[in-house]
């Protein structure tokens, strides 16, 4: 009879877009120009599933997109930025300087055909929840039609990435330059929690990590930063009531 066909192995070669060369020269430069660590933090998501899904329907209706989870932690990380102003400043490394931003300039990474984009919800500390989920919508729908403009994703201050929506349970984000740190939101799961009664029971948890610049911000304000959005996430309301 006939030897059986060799099998072979196949390999094939893709040019790099511009936009993946970009990707990779940032993301090599922030490994090469700061020293990044990462600090972790849980958060019961409990309570701000409840807020959700109170006011959905009601925000849907008026403004015509769904209200997500993304918007409680902007405002969250606003509110921990202003507390914990080092998180939101970048040194100038030219005149070795540290520039403190009173503004709030939020990089939000969303998907377009091209891959993640990172476009900037600007002056958050001014915002409603609710300002924040439409801008948010609104430079989404951009991102899928290939519409952002330059200065759309320029001039933020720091960065939120949701790993979750892909199922991730906890990873290393890295900062987004000349940014000073970046939150990284991971899938959220029912995991046992002991409660302070000691009482254990399921609760829907999400683990944040947060990667910072070890240059300008210690670890003590890396933990307080993370600290701070968690109480946010798990007392909500008083998100509903700034701005």
């Amino acid at each position: 009879g006939e030897a059986p066909a060799a099998a072979t192995s196949g390999e094939r070669r893709v040019k790099m877009t511009r936009m993946r060369l970009a990707i990779a020269k940032r993301l090599k430069d922030a490994q090469n120009t700061t020293a990044m660590l990462t600090t972790f933090q849980e958060v019961d998501m409990t309570e701000v599933i409840s807020l959700r899904k109170q006011y959905k329907d009601v925000f849907e209706q008026v403004h015509g997109v769904r209200l997500g989870f993304m918007s409680a932690f902007v405002k969250a990380s606003a509110f921990a930025l202003q507390q914990i102003p080092g998180v939101n400043a970048v040194i100038d490394d030219g005149t070795s300087e540290i520039i403190y931003r009173d503004y709030i300039d939020i990089s939000v990474a969303v998907a377009s055909p091209r891959g993640l984009v990172v476009p900037v919800v600007r002056d958050v500390q001014n915002m409603s929840i609710f300002k924040v989920e439409a801008t948010i919508a609104e430079l989404a729908q951009k991102a899928k039609k290939e519409q952002l403009t330059l200065d759309d994703m320029s001039g933020g201050t720091f960065t939120i990435s949701n790993g979750g929506v892909f199922g991730s349970m906890l990873g290393t984000p890295i900062i987004n330059p000349p940014q000073s740190a970046i939150l990284g939101m991971h899938a959220t799961k029912m995991r046992p929690v002991v409660m302070k009664s000691g009482e254990i029971v399921p609760r829907p948890v999400m683990y944040l990590a947060l990667t910072y610049d070890h240059r300008l911000v210690d670890g003590r304000e890396a933990v307080t930063f993370l600290t701070t959005v968690r109480d946010q996430i798990e007392d909500p309301r008083r998100l509903l009531l700034e701005c």
